[in-house]
């Protein structure tokens, strides 16, 4: 699932590739005095150019455990084992990495399983793929069937565009604007009038229409769209229990003091768990 929606076409070069060291777990990371993490390169509202949500996250992360913050960006593989493997366990062959954690890890026991090698915890997010329209052009949206005849952005290469492009028998897909790169470019086409609807991650469209009363926002009413959505964490190695320990307390603190879904709301984001 996550690949679908974080796979963006042909992967970036990576941004920068300062080699991670694991020097003694826990210890090794005090005494440099720095919290690495990984972070998936153009993953707008989470992370684009430097900036975004999970930037914001990590620094408040790393405050909350007595460090400093150091990111190291890297365009996603092919699968998430690979992800893992490269950012959290065992580093990439070219040199870079591992980092001390990896953020945006679907909360998953059968993505745990199979990688035993990681652990994820400290769940901060629930994501969930949503749709958002024109209130002129559609008062109301109780199926995708209403939106026959209707232009609709989605970036192909997602999760969103997966299920458009499957949505009512193939109904839409000659309706379907599938070139963009991301749910964030989809709603900002919507914001813009070119098509009457963007389908996206909730996260996405939320960041660029929240607050404009000239769209409505709703989960996409697809019956293979994940009811629930799904919950998104951090990934350590799975012997680094005082590093995820410290994870997990310093983001209950960060939530219970309210940093934690004031970073959201700064970036237009309704904060969910």
């Amino acid at each position: 699932m996550r690949r679908a929606f974080l796979k963006r076409g042909v992967a970036a070069a990576l941004a920068f590739a300062l080699p991670a060291v694991h020097a003694g777990g826990w210890q090794g990371i005090r005494q440099r005095g720095s919290l690495q993490v990984a972070l998936y390169q153009e993953m707008p509202p989470f992370h684009a150019q430097g900036r975004g949500i999970d930037v914001d996250l990590a620094r408040a992360l790393a405050a909350q455990l007595g460090l400093g913050f150091s990111a190291l960006p890297f365009a996603a593989g092919e699968n998430m084992g690979d992800d893992l493997r490269n950012a959290v366990w065992k580093g990439h062959y070219l040199g870079w990495g591992p980092a001390d954690v990896l953020l945006h890890v679907p909360v998953d026991a059968p993505l745990m399983r199979a990688t035993p090698q990681v652990r994820i915890v400290a769940p901060y997010y629930r994501e969930r793929v949503a749709v958002a329209f024109d209130r002129q052009r559609l008062p109301a949206l109780e199926s995708l069937a209403a939106l026959r005849g209707q232009p609709i952005a989605v970036a192909g290469l997602s999760l969103a565009g997966w299920l458009m492009l499957g949505a009512e028998g193939g109904l839409l897909r000659e309706q379907l604007q599938t070139h963009l790169p991301h749910g964030v470019a989809a709603a900002e086409a919507l914001q813009r009038g070119e098509v009457a609807a963007a389908a996206g991650l909730a996260s996405e469209l939320e960041s660029v229409l929240a607050g404009d009363a000239r769209f409505a926002l709703q989960p996409l009413p697809a019956p293979r769209a994940p009811r629930d959505g799904w919950a998104v964490g951090c990934a350590v190695r799975k012997d680094a229990d005082e590093l995820a320990a410290a994870l997990q307390q310093g983001m209950q603190s960060l939530q219970a003091s309210g940093e934690l879904q004031a970073i959201f709301r700064a970036h237009r984001v309704e904060p969910r768990l």
